[in-house]
């Protein structure tokens, strides 16, 4: 077998994990954590949940960026949906809310994707003002 006939695909390997390892070095994501969720009371057929998260953006350059909520919702006359809704965070505290039918309630709900943001610290070693 001739070896130079694997050259490509050693090439294309190396690539890859070098790309793979840059991304993971340049992309932060802030965290974020439920506080406190509630449903408001039934009017005009519907009712509101509300969620307070906590958001610890310190890793990231960027002020504000976009996140998902996972949902399961119960309906009383139809199968579960799972569904996600998209919200904007911000750093400190956020709060949400989705409207739902008066006969639907939440049977679960997570943190779903986080849209990554520049990394806080990926311009450590360069001078002072100088661009992110």
């Amino acid at each position: 077998m001739d070896p130079s006939r694997y050259a490509p695909l050693l090439a294309a390997i190396i690539l890859m994990s070098g790309i793979t390892q840059t991304l993971g070095e340049t992309l932060c994501k802030p965290s974020l954590t439920f506080k406190e969720t509630r449903f408001s009371e039934i009017q005009a057929q519907q009712r509101t949940w509300t969620a307070v998260l906590a958001v610890d953006a310190s890793r990231c350059a960027s002020k504000f960026g976009r996140f998902d909520i996972n949902f399961t919702r119960l309906k009383e006359t139809a199968p579960d949906l799972v569904f996600a809704q998209p919200f904007a965070w911000h750093p400190g505290q956020v709060e949400v809310s989705v409207s739902f039918w008066a006969d639907e309630a939440v049977l679960d709900y997570s943190v779903g994707d986080i849209a990554p943001c520049g990394c806080a610290d990926a311009g450590a070693g360069s001078a002072p003002g100088a661009d992110k």
